[in-house]
Protein backbone atom coordinates (compact mmCIF):
# COMPACT_ATOMS: atom_id res chain seq x y z
CA UNK A 1 0.00 0.00 0.00
CA UNK A 2 1.26 3.48 -0.82
CA UNK A 3 0.61 6.75 0.95
CA UNK A 4 1.19 10.39 0.03
CA UNK A 5 2.61 12.15 3.06
CA UNK A 6 4.95 15.02 3.80
CA UNK A 7 8.29 13.89 5.13
CA UNK A 8 8.52 16.19 8.14
CA UNK A 9 10.79 15.11 10.95
CA UNK A 10 13.89 12.99 11.12
CA UNK A 11 15.74 12.17 7.95
CA UNK A 12 14.10 8.91 6.92
CA UNK A 13 15.88 8.22 3.72
CA UNK A 14 18.93 9.83 2.14
CA UNK A 15 17.69 10.08 -1.38
CA UNK A 16 19.72 12.05 -3.79
CA UNK A 17 20.51 12.44 -7.34
CA UNK A 18 23.80 12.42 -8.93
CA UNK A 19 24.84 12.48 -12.51
CA UNK A 20 27.00 10.66 -14.98
CA UNK A 21 28.89 11.18 -18.13
CA UNK A 22 27.30 8.65 -20.41
CA UNK A 23 30.62 7.79 -21.99
CA UNK A 24 31.00 4.37 -23.56
CA UNK A 25 33.54 3.37 -20.95
CA UNK A 26 35.63 0.25 -20.63
CA UNK A 27 32.61 -1.29 -18.89
CA UNK A 28 30.82 -1.41 -22.24
CA UNK A 29 27.78 0.17 -23.88
CA UNK A 30 24.31 0.79 -22.42
CA UNK A 31 23.16 -2.85 -22.62
CA UNK A 32 26.30 -4.12 -20.89
CA UNK A 33 26.04 -1.46 -18.19
CA UNK A 34 22.39 -2.32 -17.53
CA UNK A 35 23.23 -6.02 -17.37
CA UNK A 36 26.07 -5.38 -14.91
CA UNK A 37 23.56 -3.63 -12.65
CA UNK A 38 21.31 -6.69 -12.71
CA UNK A 39 18.95 -5.94 -15.61
CA UNK A 40 17.93 -8.92 -17.82
CA UNK A 41 19.55 -9.33 -21.22
CA UNK A 42 17.31 -8.69 -24.24
CA UNK A 43 16.09 -11.74 -26.18
CA UNK A 44 17.97 -12.65 -29.37
CA UNK A 45 17.08 -10.42 -32.28
CA UNK A 46 15.35 -7.81 -30.11
CA UNK A 47 15.21 -4.30 -31.60
CA UNK A 48 14.24 -0.97 -30.06
CA UNK A 49 10.49 -0.45 -30.64
CA UNK A 50 9.38 2.64 -32.58
CA UNK A 51 6.46 5.02 -32.33
CA UNK A 52 4.26 5.60 -35.37
CA UNK A 53 6.40 8.66 -36.18
CA UNK A 54 9.70 6.76 -35.89
CA UNK A 55 11.13 7.71 -32.48
CA UNK A 56 12.28 5.04 -29.98
CA UNK A 57 9.18 4.14 -27.97
CA UNK A 58 9.70 4.73 -24.23
CA UNK A 59 5.99 4.96 -23.39
CA UNK A 60 4.94 3.22 -20.21
CA UNK A 61 5.41 3.29 -16.43
CA UNK A 62 8.87 2.95 -14.93
CA UNK A 63 8.57 3.05 -11.11
CA UNK A 64 11.81 3.81 -9.32
CA UNK A 65 11.10 1.46 -6.42
CA UNK A 66 12.75 -1.13 -8.68
CA UNK A 67 16.07 0.33 -7.46
CA UNK A 68 14.91 1.65 -4.09
CA UNK A 69 17.20 -0.55 -1.99
CA UNK A 70 20.37 0.71 -3.67
CA UNK A 71 21.82 3.74 -1.88
CA UNK A 72 22.49 6.91 -3.79
CA UNK A 73 25.95 7.11 -2.25
CA UNK A 74 28.19 4.08 -1.84
CA UNK A 75 29.11 3.11 1.73
CA UNK A 76 32.59 4.40 2.49
CA UNK A 77 33.93 0.97 3.42
CA UNK A 78 33.26 -0.31 -0.12
CA UNK A 79 35.69 2.18 -1.66
CA UNK A 80 35.71 1.83 -5.45
CA UNK A 81 33.82 -1.48 -5.44
CA UNK A 82 31.05 -0.76 -7.95
CA UNK A 83 29.21 -4.12 -7.95
CA UNK A 84 28.15 -6.80 -5.50
CA UNK A 85 29.27 -10.37 -5.94
CA UNK A 86 26.59 -12.93 -6.79
CA UNK A 87 26.56 -14.10 -3.17
CA UNK A 88 26.27 -10.56 -1.85
CA UNK A 89 23.49 -9.78 -4.31
CA UNK A 90 21.50 -12.84 -3.26
CA UNK A 91 21.82 -11.73 0.37
CA UNK A 92 20.68 -8.20 -0.56
CA UNK A 93 17.60 -9.58 -2.34
CA UNK A 94 16.75 -11.70 0.70
CA UNK A 95 17.07 -8.69 2.99
CA UNK A 96 14.80 -6.65 0.70
CA UNK A 97 12.16 -9.39 0.74
CA UNK A 98 12.37 -9.51 4.53
CA UNK A 99 11.86 -5.75 4.77
CA UNK A 100 8.92 -5.89 2.38
CA UNK A 101 7.23 -8.36 4.72
CA UNK A 102 6.93 -5.68 7.43
CA UNK A 103 3.46 -4.79 6.14
CA UNK A 104 2.15 -8.27 6.95
CA UNK A 105 4.01 -8.33 10.28
CA UNK A 106 2.39 -5.07 11.33
CA UNK A 107 -1.02 -6.32 10.28
CA UNK A 108 -0.57 -9.44 12.35
CA UNK A 109 0.49 -7.30 15.34
CA UNK A 110 -2.44 -4.91 14.80
CA UNK A 111 0.02 -2.05 14.24
CA UNK A 112 0.58 0.60 11.59
CA UNK A 113 4.17 1.71 11.08
CA UNK A 114 6.72 2.24 8.35
CA UNK A 115 5.83 -1.13 6.84
CA UNK A 116 2.48 0.39 5.82
CA UNK A 117 4.11 3.56 4.57
CA UNK A 118 7.44 2.83 2.92
CA UNK A 119 8.06 0.96 -0.31
CA UNK A 120 11.76 0.35 -0.20
CA UNK A 121 11.78 -1.77 -3.33
CA UNK A 122 14.63 -3.95 -4.58
CA UNK A 123 18.42 -3.61 -4.82
CA UNK A 124 20.65 -3.53 -7.88
CA UNK A 125 23.91 -5.42 -8.22
CA UNK A 126 25.68 -2.05 -8.32
CA UNK A 127 26.58 -0.71 -4.89
CA UNK A 128 25.33 2.85 -5.41
CA UNK A 129 23.30 4.91 -7.85
CA UNK A 130 26.24 7.29 -8.21
CA UNK A 131 28.78 5.71 -10.54
CA UNK A 132 31.10 8.66 -11.09
CA UNK A 133 33.36 9.54 -9.35
CA UNK A 134 34.79 6.09 -8.85
CA UNK A 135 34.03 6.04 -5.12
CA UNK A 136 30.30 6.39 -5.87
CA UNK A 137 29.89 9.42 -3.64
CA UNK A 138 28.90 13.09 -3.95
CA UNK A 139 32.05 15.16 -4.55
CA UNK A 140 33.22 17.61 -1.89
CA UNK A 141 31.38 20.93 -1.84
CA UNK A 142 33.06 24.19 -2.73
CA UNK A 143 33.68 26.77 -0.02
CA UNK A 144 30.51 28.57 -1.13
CA UNK A 145 28.64 25.27 -1.18
CA UNK A 146 29.66 24.62 2.42
CA UNK A 147 28.48 28.09 3.43
CA UNK A 148 25.14 27.51 1.70
CA UNK A 149 24.80 24.12 3.37
CA UNK A 150 25.29 25.59 6.84
CA UNK A 151 22.51 28.09 6.16
CA UNK A 152 19.97 25.51 4.94
CA UNK A 153 17.05 24.58 7.17
CA UNK A 154 14.36 21.97 6.68
CA UNK A 155 12.35 19.38 8.56
CA UNK A 156 15.17 16.94 7.88
CA UNK A 157 17.82 18.73 9.95
CA UNK A 158 16.09 21.03 12.49
CA UNK A 159 13.29 20.64 15.04
CA UNK A 160 12.35 24.28 15.73
CA UNK A 161 10.54 26.28 13.07
CA UNK A 162 9.98 30.04 13.19
CA UNK A 163 9.11 31.02 9.62
CA UNK A 164 8.27 29.68 6.17
CA UNK A 165 11.96 29.80 5.21
CA UNK A 166 12.66 27.05 7.73
CA UNK A 167 10.98 24.54 5.38
CA UNK A 168 12.47 23.44 2.08
CA UNK A 169 10.61 22.92 -1.18
CA UNK A 170 9.77 19.28 -0.40
CA UNK A 171 8.50 20.14 3.10
CA UNK A 172 6.13 22.59 1.43
CA UNK A 173 5.06 20.03 -1.21
CA UNK A 174 6.31 22.24 -4.04
CA UNK A 175 9.12 20.21 -5.61
CA UNK A 176 11.96 17.80 -4.94
CA UNK A 177 13.90 19.60 -7.66
CA UNK A 178 16.56 17.98 -9.82
CA UNK A 179 18.23 15.58 -9.83
CA UNK A 180 16.38 14.38 -6.69
CA UNK A 181 13.05 13.99 -8.52
CA UNK A 182 14.62 11.33 -10.74
CA UNK A 183 15.83 9.15 -7.86
CA UNK A 184 13.94 6.75 -5.56
CA UNK A 185 12.00 7.81 -2.49
CA UNK A 186 10.42 5.61 0.21
CA UNK A 187 7.03 5.95 -1.50
CA UNK A 188 5.21 7.33 -4.58
CA UNK A 189 7.96 6.29 -6.98
CA UNK A 190 5.98 6.27 -10.22
CA UNK A 191 7.49 7.70 -13.42
CA UNK A 192 5.22 7.57 -16.46
CA UNK A 193 6.49 8.40 -19.95
CA UNK A 194 4.25 9.88 -22.64
CA UNK A 195 5.35 10.69 -26.19
CA UNK A 196 3.92 12.69 -29.07
CA UNK A 197 5.57 13.96 -32.26
CA UNK A 198 8.19 16.46 -31.10
CA UNK A 199 7.69 15.85 -27.35
CA UNK A 200 8.55 13.52 -24.49
CA UNK A 201 6.67 13.97 -21.19
CA UNK A 202 7.81 12.59 -17.82
CA UNK A 203 5.01 12.44 -15.23
CA UNK A 204 6.28 12.09 -11.64
CA UNK A 205 4.08 10.60 -8.95
CA UNK A 206 5.74 12.29 -6.00
CA UNK A 207 4.82 15.99 -5.71
CA UNK A 208 2.67 15.44 -8.83
CA UNK A 209 5.06 17.27 -11.22
CA UNK A 210 5.31 16.81 -14.97
CA UNK A 211 8.33 17.53 -17.18
CA UNK A 212 7.30 18.51 -20.73
CA UNK A 213 10.36 18.18 -22.97
CA UNK A 214 10.28 19.54 -26.54
CA UNK A 215 12.46 17.81 -29.15
CA UNK A 216 12.21 20.39 -31.96
CA UNK A 217 15.58 22.11 -31.46
CA UNK A 218 14.25 25.23 -29.75
CA UNK A 219 16.61 27.00 -27.35
CA UNK A 220 16.20 27.38 -23.62
CA UNK A 221 13.92 30.05 -22.23
CA UNK A 222 15.50 33.37 -21.18
CA UNK A 223 17.53 33.01 -18.01
CA UNK A 224 15.18 35.28 -16.10
CA UNK A 225 12.49 32.57 -16.34
CA UNK A 226 13.28 29.81 -13.86
CA UNK A 227 11.43 26.74 -12.63
CA UNK A 228 11.90 24.27 -9.79
CA UNK A 229 12.45 21.54 -12.42
CA UNK A 230 14.23 23.90 -14.78
CA UNK A 231 13.81 24.22 -18.51
CA UNK A 232 14.42 20.92 -20.34
CA UNK A 233 15.22 20.46 -24.04
CA UNK A 234 15.69 17.08 -25.68
CA UNK A 235 17.13 15.56 -28.81
CA UNK A 236 17.93 12.09 -30.16
CA UNK A 237 21.43 10.71 -30.55
CA UNK A 238 20.68 7.50 -32.40
CA UNK A 239 18.33 5.59 -30.08
CA UNK A 240 19.36 7.60 -27.00
CA UNK A 241 17.18 10.42 -25.69
CA UNK A 242 19.39 13.26 -24.43
CA UNK A 243 17.79 15.86 -22.14
CA UNK A 244 19.59 19.10 -21.26
CA UNK A 245 18.13 21.05 -18.33
CA UNK A 246 19.04 24.59 -17.27
CA UNK A 247 17.27 27.58 -15.67
CA UNK A 248 16.83 25.88 -12.31
CA UNK A 249 15.98 28.05 -9.31
CA UNK A 250 18.68 27.03 -6.85
CA UNK A 251 15.87 26.84 -4.26
CA UNK A 252 15.64 23.04 -4.01
CA UNK A 253 18.00 20.66 -2.22
CA UNK A 254 20.42 18.60 -4.29
CA UNK A 255 19.39 15.69 -2.14
CA UNK A 256 17.08 15.52 0.83
CA UNK A 257 20.09 15.16 3.08
CA UNK A 258 23.64 14.00 2.66
CA UNK A 259 25.87 12.01 5.00
CA UNK A 260 25.19 12.81 8.64
CA UNK A 261 22.01 14.73 7.69
CA UNK A 262 24.15 17.42 6.08
CA UNK A 263 21.97 19.60 3.82
CA UNK A 264 23.08 19.69 0.18
CA UNK A 265 22.28 22.92 -1.68
CA UNK A 266 21.93 23.83 -5.35
CA UNK A 267 22.55 27.09 -7.17
CA UNK A 268 20.91 28.74 -10.21
CA UNK A 269 24.01 27.70 -12.20
CA UNK A 270 23.21 24.01 -11.81
CA UNK A 271 22.64 22.04 -15.03
CA UNK A 272 21.61 18.45 -15.68
CA UNK A 273 22.33 16.22 -18.69
CA UNK A 274 20.28 13.01 -18.85
CA UNK A 275 20.56 10.11 -21.29
CA UNK A 276 17.92 7.40 -21.65
CA UNK A 277 18.62 4.32 -23.77
CA UNK A 278 16.30 1.33 -24.10
CA UNK A 279 18.36 -1.83 -23.59
CA UNK A 280 15.62 -4.47 -23.59
CA UNK A 281 11.84 -4.89 -23.92
CA UNK A 282 11.30 -3.58 -20.39
CA UNK A 283 14.58 -1.89 -19.51
CA UNK A 284 15.95 1.62 -19.96
CA UNK A 285 19.42 2.66 -18.87
CA UNK A 286 19.09 6.08 -17.20
CA UNK A 287 22.15 8.30 -16.78
CA UNK A 288 22.39 11.83 -15.47
CA UNK A 289 25.30 14.21 -15.01
CA UNK A 290 24.98 17.02 -12.47
CA UNK A 291 27.12 20.12 -12.77
CA UNK A 292 27.03 23.03 -10.36
CA UNK A 293 30.24 25.09 -10.27
CA UNK A 294 28.95 27.15 -7.35
CA UNK A 295 28.26 24.16 -5.09
CA UNK A 296 30.26 21.17 -6.37
CA UNK A 297 34.01 20.88 -6.85
CA UNK A 298 33.42 18.40 -9.71
CA UNK A 299 30.38 16.95 -11.53
CA UNK A 300 28.95 13.59 -10.51
CA UNK A 301 27.05 10.90 -12.39
CA UNK A 302 24.06 8.72 -11.65
CA UNK A 303 23.54 5.57 -13.69
CA UNK A 304 20.96 2.85 -13.13
CA UNK A 305 18.38 0.84 -15.10
CA UNK A 306 14.67 1.56 -15.14
CA UNK A 307 12.26 -1.39 -15.26
CA UNK A 308 8.87 -1.11 -16.92
CA UNK A 309 5.84 -2.04 -14.80
CA UNK A 310 2.63 -0.92 -16.48
CA UNK A 311 0.58 -2.55 -13.70
CA UNK A 312 1.88 0.11 -11.30
CA UNK A 313 -0.73 2.77 -10.53
CA UNK A 314 0.20 6.39 -9.92
CA UNK A 315 -1.70 7.78 -6.93
CA UNK A 316 -2.66 11.35 -6.21
CA UNK A 317 0.08 12.98 -4.13
CA UNK A 318 -2.08 14.80 -1.61
CA UNK A 319 0.90 15.68 0.60
CA UNK A 320 -0.53 17.82 3.44
CA UNK A 321 -4.01 18.82 2.44
CA UNK A 322 -5.27 22.22 3.52
CA UNK A 323 -1.73 23.55 4.00
CA UNK A 324 -2.06 23.12 7.75
CA UNK A 325 1.16 21.26 8.52
CA UNK A 326 3.62 24.13 8.06
CA UNK A 327 1.79 26.62 10.35
CA UNK A 328 1.16 23.84 12.86
CA UNK A 329 4.87 23.06 13.07
CA UNK A 330 5.61 26.75 13.66
CA UNK A 331 2.88 27.09 16.28
CA UNK A 332 4.02 24.03 18.20
CA UNK A 333 7.82 24.51 18.10
CA UNK A 334 8.59 28.24 17.94
CA UNK A 335 9.14 30.04 21.27
CA UNK A 336 7.16 32.90 19.70
CA UNK A 337 3.98 30.83 19.90
CA UNK A 338 4.36 27.92 22.31
CA UNK A 339 2.08 28.54 25.27
CA UNK A 340 0.91 31.94 24.05
CA UNK A 341 -2.24 31.12 22.09
CA UNK A 342 -5.52 30.57 23.88
CA UNK A 343 -6.71 28.32 21.06
CA UNK A 344 -3.84 27.14 18.77
CA UNK A 345 -6.37 25.40 16.51
CA UNK A 346 -8.05 28.73 15.66
CA UNK A 347 -6.50 30.00 12.38
CA UNK A 348 -7.85 33.52 12.99
CA UNK A 349 -6.05 33.79 16.33
CA UNK A 350 -2.83 32.47 14.79
CA UNK A 351 -2.99 35.05 11.99
CA UNK A 352 -3.71 37.89 14.43
CA UNK A 353 -0.85 36.81 16.65
CA UNK A 354 1.52 36.52 13.69
CA UNK A 355 0.70 40.04 12.50
CA UNK A 356 1.16 41.46 15.97
CA UNK A 357 4.57 39.83 16.30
Amino acid sequence: MRYACIALGAALFAVAAQAPLFAQSAEGGPAALAAAAGAPAPPPGWQVPRTAWGDPDFRGTWPLDAVGRTPTERPVDLGDKAYLTDTEYTAALTEAENTAANYEREDEADEIGSGHWFEWGRPLKQTSLIMEPANGRIPPLTEEGERMSRAMRSSWNVTQFDRIGDFNSLDRCISRGLPASMTPFPYNNGVRVFQAPGYVVLQLEIVHETRIIPLDGRGHMPGAIRNYLGDSRGHWEGDTLVIETANLTGETPLNIVGPGNKPLPTSPQQTLTERLTMTGPNTVLYEATVRDPVVLTTPFTLRFPWTRNDAYELFEYACHEGNTVVPNYIKTTSPRFVGTLEDPSDPAEWVRDTVQR
